[in-house]
């Protein structure tokens, strides 16, 4: 079935605006170390550039012979460019741009010139030494960047039909087939970084060769077979040095541990996890593999039952950017990268596929709404790697333990995979606003937005609303087709109640999983009209969280709110919300580009002098508050942040 969505949300608007007029140009830049980009002054060195260059177009120039010099950057220093090339292919989908698309192509000759002419694609090692390529995968991320390079040249492909950055994504592919399998004489391995998995499987569906889903299959079940795999390469490499050291890793950070089929806890850094997830599930659903599946929803499970915070961020600990174990989730030491969510969002989207159950979209919402979306700052040019629920500036300076916790988002990182990966996704968001699943077009994202869908003629769907402002969203179907429909209305687990009408008229519809599914016959017409009850929430995580024991998240909706110190003072953690506090909510259209905030009275603690220890229990004073939604924190300058705040009871 073939889908285009148009979106016109005010608030998405917004922000595919931003990719397009400052996140696409500015990252341009970045990527070609141009100078005069206004950042700010600690960040630049003397020609106006990040002190923290990127070099990534220069290392393609360098590898294509068009300039001189050496390698500059991280391994995977090629995927940045790769994710800015799939960010520019899906604002093209949604709008040509012909200067836009002169830069891509630009890019795409650069790329095809850096290529090796039996399709090996890394500048890293066609640098530094192409004798020494496949010999280090545990930090080489070779695959991994070629993976991000195929799905780039896939969303290039779709938004324009451009032959030739496909066919050297198939060269890339194919050479990446000759060197890997199961046959005698190739390596019997896979990259440290899950992701050419997910390339591999989208090359496959847009150009049905059998044999990219099958090196896919191969990489994902070799996994875990042969645990020493990495170190037994160290131990004879003698090439660049190539992330040295990082075989030395726990098993549990790569993943290969044990057989993928095997595994029944996310163990390891969070994004490698995701997108292995990601990759699983959509064998799983290419295959029709039960086995599969099952092994994606045992990790499912124990990502988000277990593991996930109320953000939707993953990731425990800055030590491996890992997962540890189950209910561990500090708040002011964890790491929730902003990439780790975005691959969690990948994996929801590819098991909505397989199975119609909300509990996908739910936990891909509350992860794009808080964790992802709090990566970038408003202005599209400042990025957090890093997606704390607690943060105090001083303690970010001066603890080692939370040296990684910033309390305003830098302007560009050394380790730059976190803004682009969020740029490809907020341009490619109507990717996931609807499922096509067997004969029913399923509503995730409630996201103003027009699509026509084909299927033996043409569904056309519209959502109008206000969402995720506005509490009711009004859908508009018009089937064209010779064949009835079933339209499936995400009923938000958040929501107190619901009313669903259609044409007018109270429906009793038949909810399964979360989605209430309306009947709409061939030839027809008719409007869903969904009035959702949303109320200000207070969340208690399970008491095996030691860290918010006692504690209270408020949420409104789709978002989680946060205090932060530009309204609230300092000392966050002496503040206390009573049990009965009644909390109120208010737009504000002059704050933070519009938000809603969350106001009320709580307790303020405060010591009756300055011994460090007392018997005397401290004051208390009525305070008012006062809770933004937690995407928008660090945009008014430095100062605390906390999700979690204790309850009073008196």
């Amino acid at each position: 079935m073939a889908t285009k969505v148009q979106i016109t949300s005010k608030f998405w608007t917004r922000y595919r605006q931003l990719v397009r007029t400052e996140m696409i140009p500015y990252q341009w830049k970045v990527l070609n170390d141009i100078a005069g980009i206004t950042i700010e002054k600690e960040r630049l060195n003397d020609e106006g550039i990040p002190s923290e260059k990127s070099h990534a177009i220069e290392n393609f120039k360098i590898a294509a012979k068009r300039a001189k010099g050496t390698h500059y950057g991280w391994t995977f220093q090629d995927s940045d460019v790769y994710k800015w090339l799939e960010a520019v292919a899906y604002s093209l989908r949604e709008k040509m741009d012909p200067q836009l698309n002169d830069k891509a192509l630009e890019v795409i000759d650069l790329i095809a010139d850096a290529q090796e002419d039996d399709g090996y694609l890394d500048t890293f090692y066609s640098i530094l030494g192409i004798e020494h390529r496949y010999q280090s995968l545990a930090g080489s991320h070779e695959l991994y960047c070629m993976g991000h390079f195929i799905e780039a040249a896939v969303a290039y492909f779709e938004a324009t039909e451009n032959e030739k950055v496909l066919t050297v994504a198939k060269k890339a592919a194919d050479n990446v087939d000759a060197n890997f399998g199961s046959e005698e004489g190739k390596i019997h391995g896979y990259d440290g970084h899950e992701e050419i998995e997910i390339g591999l499987l989208r090359l496959y569906h847009v150009t049905g060769e059998e044999r990219y889903l099958n090196l896919a299959k191969y990489f994902l079940m070799e996994r875990g077979k042969h645990p020493d795999f990495f170190r037994e390469q160290a131990a004879k490499y003698n090439g660049p040095d190539a992330l040295k050291g990082i075989e030395k890793s726990p098993d549990t950070y790569f993943q290969n541990h044990k057989p993928i089929l095997e595994q029944d806890t996310a163990e390891g850094h969070a994004v490698r996890v995701v997108y292995m997830c990601t990759a699983l599930a959509d064998l799983a659903y290419s295959t029709g593999d039960k086995e599969l599946y099952a092994a994606c929803v045992r990790l499912w499970d124990d990502i988000t039952k277990r593991r996930m915070y109320i953000t939707g961020g993953i990731g425990s600990t800055v030590i491996g950017e890992s997962f540890t174990l189950d209910y561990d989730l500090p708040n002011d030491t964890m790491y929730c990268e902003t990439c780790a969510a975005i691959g969690l969002i990948f994996f929801a989207k590819q098991m909505l596929k397989i199975e119609a159950k909300a509990e996908y979209a739910e936990v891909m919402e509350r992860a794009l709404y808080n964790c992802a979306l709090a990566g970038m700052a408003l202005d599209g040019k400042h990025f957090f790697y890093v997606n704390p629920l607690q943060v105090d500036p001083k303690k970010s300076k001066k603890d080692p333990t939370k040296s990684h916790v910033k309390p305003v988002r830098p302007s560009w990182l050394g380790c730059a995979c976190c803004p682009p990966n969020l740029a490809r996704l907020i341009a490619s968001l109507d990717d996931y606003v609807y499922t096509i699943n067997g004969d029913s077009i399923l509503i995730n994202q409630y996201i103003a937005s027009s699509t026509a869908i084909e299927d033996a003629g043409t569904i056309k769907v519209e959502q109008i609303t206000d969402y995720p402002w506005d509490d009711s969203v009004s859908i508009r179907i018009e089937n064209n087709c010779d064949h009835d429909k079933k339209i499936g209305v995400r009923i938000p687990g958040w929501a107190d109640g619901y009313r669903l009408t259609v044409n007018g008229k109270e429906e009793d519809a038949i909810l399964s999983e979360g989605y209430a599914y309306i009947d709409v016959a061939r030839k027809s017409k008719v409007i869903i009209d969904l009035y959702l009850e949303v109320s200000i929430k207070r969340y208690y995580a399970n008491t095996a969280v030691s860290e918010d024991v006692g504690k209270v998240a408020i949420g409104r909706g789709p978002f989680i709110y946060c205090l932060e110190g530009v309204d609230n003072g300092e000392y966050l953690n002496s503040i206390s919300l009573p049990k009965d506090a009644k909390l109120t909510y208010k737009w504000t259209g002059d704050l933070l580009n519009g938000v809603g905030v969350i106001e009320g009275k709580a307790k303020r603690a405060a010591s009756r002098d300055t011994s460090l220890y007392s018997t005397i229990r401290p004051d208390t004073s009525d305070v008012d508050i006062k809770f933004i939604p937690y995407y928008a924190w660090a945009n008014r300058g430095e100062n605390e942040m906390q999700v979690w705040v204790r309850e009073w009871e008196a």
